[in-house]
């Protein structure tokens, strides 16, 4: 009797329990439901890309963790002109190797055409393992932080090279490749701009806190690798493709025989396809694509050592550097949803257009130097640097045959670091004076237009060559 009154009694505290349980749970479930809904729509959830849409999310949680750790070290802990010789420093050690290893990264990864889901685990966990190596340096700035640094660096790069290469593998039916590259993109903003804050509040705690939170999602980032689709890994059903010799351009003649045997790269007879064959567009659109990641990485460093010694009217430094901040990643975020929107638009126009609205805005700002144009012309960059990268990225998938594809990749990721540092080195170099940094940056982007926009606008009129499968 006693027992079954007591089980009773039992029933309420229970469904109250569940009651109070479904409560708590619901919004995380409900998030949870709700990112797997945006990531998976249109398609992309069958076709796979919509697990690569989350891999990139955590992949840029993760480096924005790092990059919290190494700013608050290498900048924001210094006086200007002590930090002005650490990030030299930061650029001479980590970025000049890089710029040596990155050719090597395109050719080691197009051997591994059946393993790319390992690779991008491999890059995950690698650095899960120097971000803890980097916990035990970043307290005291030692220099051991930098080697470590660059191995993360490298690691990120292979990664995104990788992940570039395997965009057309998921693409859905009636989806452009601007529209796939944005998505995953726009992914990656997104958790960039919920991590990051995150990452500053674990600075509070302690100055290597970010980087255990980065081993934290690089490993689960290591696991999401190996969720993607076995399509990505396997070559079957795949037919290599050839492109047809640029407008105006021959086909090459059969190289000349040596001992009985043909010179140069043949196999069954054909000429295989090779990185110089793909034609004008991706040239010039690199060429674009270079002006406008020197303009980002100069205004980064001469906005950041500017804005400490001359803040904003009314503003503090930090404000000051959090207003440009947030502008640029808005203009970066709305750049990538535009490139979505655009669905099959030319890709040459899109580079040439956004090419010349980033020189107009920084012509004004070096006539009219103020609060006001300073924060377009970081907005604009965003916007063009975003647009114009997607454009570039969907011209190597278009016209780059497949098996040559992860060294374009590569090979142009090394250029755009390349350009990023130059930029930054000048931007690093340059007196503190705003009128003079507005003038060099519409020097820089005034240079890309004049090498690039003519052949990007006579590719778009006659049409690109496009791969045709052999």
């Amino acid at each position: 009797m006693t027992s079954a009154r007591s089980h009773k009694d039992s029933g309420p505290l229970r469904r109250t329990g569940r009651t109070i349980g479904h409560a708590l749970h619901a919004p995380f479930t409900g998030t949870a439901r709700g990112i797997r809904k945006a990531t998976h729509a249109h398609g992309a959830g069958e076709s796979g890309l919509g697990k690569l849409i989350e891999l990139h999310a955590v992949n840029g949680a993760g480096d924005v963790m790092i990059t919290v750790a190494l700013a608050s070290t290498v900048f924001f802990s210094v006086p200007t002109d002590e930090a002005r010789g650490r990030v030299a420093l930061y650029l001479a050690v980590t970025m000049a190797p890089f710029t040596l290893l990155a050719p090597v990264i395109g050719p080691l990864l197009d051997h591994l055409p059946h393993g790319r889901r390992a690779a991008m685990a491999g890059a995950m966990l690698a650095r899960a393992v120097l971000a803890l190596t980097m916990a035990g340096a970043v307290a005291t700035g030692g220099l051991e932080l930098y080697p470590a640094a660059l191995g993360v660096l490298v690691c990120s790069k292979a990664y995104g090279v990788v992940r570039s290469a395997v965009v057309p593998r998921l693409l859905p039916p009636r989806f452009s490749l601007v529209k796939a590259n944005s998505r995953v993109t726009l992914a990656g903003l997104l958790a960039t701009g919920v991590a990051a804050p995150i990452g500053a509040g674990l600075h509070t705690i302690g100055s290597a806190w970010p980087l255990y939170g980065a081993c934290v999602i690089f490993i689960g980032g290591t696991v999401l690798a190996f969720t993607l689709p076995h399509k990505v890994d396997s070559s079957k059903g795949e037919r290599k493709a050839q492109l047809v010799p640029p407008y105006g351009v021959t086909a090459p003649r059969p190289e000349p025989k040596r001992n009985g045997k043909a010179r140069g790269r043949e196999k069954n007879g054909e000429k295989r396809p090779g990185l110089r064959s793909v034609g004008p567009s991706v040239l010039n659109g690199l060429q674009a694509n270079t002006a406008h990641r020197a303009l980002s990485g100069f205004l980064i460093f001469f906005l950041a050592f500017l804005l400490r010694e001359q803040p904003l009217a009314g503003q503090s430094a930090a404000v000051s550097l959090g207003i440009v901040g947030v502008a640029a990643g808005v203009g970066n975020a709305l750049g990538t949803a535009v490139g979505s929107w655009l669905r099959a638009r030319g890709p040459e126009v899109i580079v040439a257009s956004v090419l010349a609205l980033a020189l107009g805005v920084a012509v004004l700002a070096a006539l009219f130097f103020s609060t006001v144009m300073v924060t377009a012309l970081s907005a604009t960059a965003g916007f063009t640097q975003a647009l114009s990268k997607l454009s570039l990225d969907a011209m190597i998938q278009r016209d780059v045959p497949e098996e040559v594809r992860t060294s374009a990749f590569a090979r142009s990721e090394t250029v755009l670091q390349m350009a990023w540092v130059i930029g930054g080195g000048i931007g690093i170099a340059l007196p503190l004076n705003g009128v003079l940094g507005m003038s060099v940056a519409s020097g820089i982007l005034t240079l890309g237009a004049a090498t690039s926009v003519r052949g990007l606008l006579s590719a778009a009129r006659r049409g690109s060559p496009h791969p045709r499968v052999a």
